[in-house]
């Protein structure tokens, strides 16, 4: 069993920079593909970037490429979403995930989901 718990999200005006932590529970978060979602008002839930257990095959969505980067410490069972040059269409609930399968994390279908984190850009 893992659970997840993000932080980090607020108001931050376009342009501007949040960084997005998800502390995991559990001995064996190292095992684990770890991934970022969001959903926005009306809109379905959206992968945004995912991270092997090692750290590396990182994956981003078209949208995010060049202005988040996913990162993760496995000694403090944390994985971070820092994101810079925020744009009003990125305000939406951000969702850290966690599954053992890199595939099962990139098709939005992960075991394991916590409770998001707002994220607003204002103009």
């Amino acid at each position: 069993q893992v659970q997840l718990v993000e932080s980090g999200g607020g108001v931050v005006q376009a342009g501007g920079s949040l960084r997005l932590s998800c502390a995991a529970s559990g001995r064996t978060f190292s095992s684990y593909t770890m991934g970022w979602f969001r959903q926005a008002p009306g809109k379905e839930r959206e992968f945004v970037a995912a991270i092997s257990w090692s750290g590396g095959g990182l994956r981003y969505a078209e949208f995010v490429k060049g202005r988040f980067t996913i990162s993760r410490d496995n000694a403090k069972n944390t994985v971070y979403l820092q994101m810079n040059s925020l744009k009003p269409e990125d305000t939406a609930v951000y969702y850290c995930a966690a599954d053992l399968g890199v595939s099962t994390v990139m098709r939005g279908t992960p075991d394991y989901w916590g409770q998001g984190t707002q994220v607003t850009v204002s103009l």
